[in-house]
């Protein structure tokens, strides 16, 4: 059974970090472009970062350059998002989802296959 289950949402200051995790299991992961989503009331579903299924490139939505960086362990079958200098506009539901790609070097914000249940990111005083 295809599944990623999303974990490492919470509560955290303003300026504060987060590690949210996406484990994998039911496919070859190796085969699977994996991205971060996130949305929150009212908004629109934003792609902050993908990661080809080699790992090899990555993409960074603008508006969390430099705050968010996403890695992966195919061994591990786990993609991370490492969120630093936490804004209340960060807050919102996050979750990963899978895209086959078989090119190494490729991955999108725009769409994808398979998603997880999410985690609560509130970033908050």
């Amino acid at each position: 059974q295809f599944q990623l289950v999303e974990s490492g949402g919470g509560l955290v200051q303003p300026g504060g970090p987060l590690r949210l995790s996406c484990a994998a299991s039911g496919f070859k992961v190796s085969d699977y472009a994996i991205g971060w989503f996130r949305q929150a009331p009212g908004k629109e579903r934003e792609g902050v970062a993908c990661i080809s299924r080699t790992g090899e490139y990555t993409q960074i939505t603008d508006s969390v350059k430099g705050r968010f960086t996403i890695s992966r362990d195919n061994v591990k079958r786990i993609i991370y998002l490492q969120l630093n200098n936490l804004l209340p506009e960060d807050t919102a539901d996050y979750y990963c989802a899978a895209e086959s790609d078989p090119r190494p070097s490729s991955c999108t914000l725009f769409h994808f296959e398979h998603r997880g249940p999410g985690t609560q990111g509130t970033v908050s005083s």
